[in-house]
């Protein structure tokens, strides 16, 4: 029986936990089991279907799991869709050292009857600054 998620929040949750315990089980039912699903990774090749998205992220999590930190999101809702904009703060551990690096990812969200369901995430490098450098609208500002 497949999980529910009542959120697309609660999805996103479940996704990142996923990713920092390198459950491919628990991150794969996040995603909205259709071939018309996308996945970018940062710097990668947009890859289309479930099975296809599958073998990427079981490639990632094999070297184990992938700390991210997300934050500032940005939301936006409607009845059966919602697009979460967000900074992923990813922590690399390299032999000697460990890196910090930033991410801009946007993740899409369907509803259906079984919940909410990921339907898309694309990732790309964003700058260290990420967040303190962001534009926001702001009374005034001409474009």
């Amino acid at each position: 029986m497949p999980v529910m998620f009542a959120t697309s929040e609660e999805a996103e949750l479940a996704f990142y936990d996923a990713l920092e315990r390198a459950d491919l089980g628990r991150l794969m039912q996040v995603w909205a089991d259709d071939e018309e699903v996308i996945c970018v990774h940062p710097g990668g090749l947009r890859i289309v279907g479930h099975n296809a998205i599958h073998e990427s992220w079981q490639e990632i999590l094999a070297s184990g799991a992938l700390p991210i930190l997300p934050s500032n999101a940005v939301v936006l809702h409607s009845m059966m869709g919602a697009v979460h904009s967000l900074i992923e703060q990813v922590t690399v551990q390299h032999t000697e050292s460990t890196e910090v690096v930033h991410c801009y990812a946007t993740n899409i969200y369907h509803k259906g009857p079984t919940g909410w369901r990921m339907v898309m995430h694309h990732a790309s490098a964003a700058p260290s600054q990420a967040g303190m450098l962001d534009l926001h609208d702001v009374p005034g500002l001409f474009h």
